[in-house]
């Protein structure tokens, strides 16, 4: 993190953060606006916020008496609603790209496309549904904060990605974020403390999963088209809330 302690500079990176990764009304940057690399260690707070709107509703699903699965799936629309499944846009893009393109220009072709396609219809429904099923299957047991954290830690690998993944296109956000320092670490460090109130054994075994995710998402990328572009970091988001939700059923069992 650039600028020191300055709280001030702080709150206006968390502020990028939350317009970057959500459609929350959150005002206006007073001043220079940070760069999106600076602001890359709030991405798990922007998780928190997202989260926690999204456990909030299913507390309330609950409570109105909706089985656990419709409260699930009410929980992830809140979630979609809150990012505007930005996240699961990337994750669509990356299948149909991946899955449809014989070359890496091809397949970047693809991704840029804001159409979708068979490979990526099927990648949403199988996300969407291994997570629903997992809210559902520990909601009896208590999913609220469980939902929060995965939101927080899901996010805290996308910092390392842009860090340590070079540019896919010579043009985009990853492009320019790529020539500035990242502070991964503290956004590493922020997602796995949102984990600990789940208990230090689980915190560990999801933080390896959801690490574990992230990275063979992005060798898969770096084969497939030479690096990291918004698609590659929204699909890693993805597959380390699915990572990590898999990894807590396990221990729930």
């Amino acid at each position: 993190m650039n600028g020191g302690g300055d709280p001030a500079r702080r709150r206006e990176e968390l502020r990028l953060a939350l317009m970057l990764l959500t459609r929350l009304p959150v005002g206006r940057i007073a001043g220079t606006a940070p760069s999106m690399a600076a602001s890359a260690w709030a991405w798990p707070i922007a998780g928190l916020v997202v989260g926690f709107l999204a456990a909030l509703a299913l507390a309330l699903a609950l409570g109105a008496g909706l089985p656990p699965l419709a409260a699930a799936i009410l929980a992830l629309a809140v979630s979609a609603l809150a990012t505007g499944a930005m996240h699961e846009d990337g994750l669509a893009d990356l299948a149909d790209g991946f899955g449809g393109g014989a070359t890496r220009d091809r397949k970047l072709e693809i991704m840029r496309d804001s159409r979708i396609g068979s490979y990526g219809v099927v990648a949403l429904v199988l996300s969407l549904g291994f997570r629903a099923t997992a809210i559902a299957a520990l909601a009896p047991a208590g999913a609220g904060w469980a939902l929060v954290a995965m939101a927080a830690a899901s996010r805290a690998t996308m910092p390392a990605a842009l860090a340590l993944m070079p540019p896919a296109r010579p043009d985009g956000l990853g492009r320019a974020a790529a020539t500035e320092e990242v502070p991964a670490l503290p956004a590493a460090v922020l997602g796995f403390v949102c984990l600990l109130p789940l208990g230090v054994f689980a915190a560990l075994a999801m933080a390896l999963s959801i690490s574990l995710a992230a990275l063979a998402l992005g060798l898969l990328a770096r084969r497939q088209i030479g690096g990291q572009t918004g698609d590659v970091l929204g699909a890693m988001q993805q597959a380390g809330e699915i990572a990590g939700w898999a990894a807590l059923m396990a221990l729930s069992v």
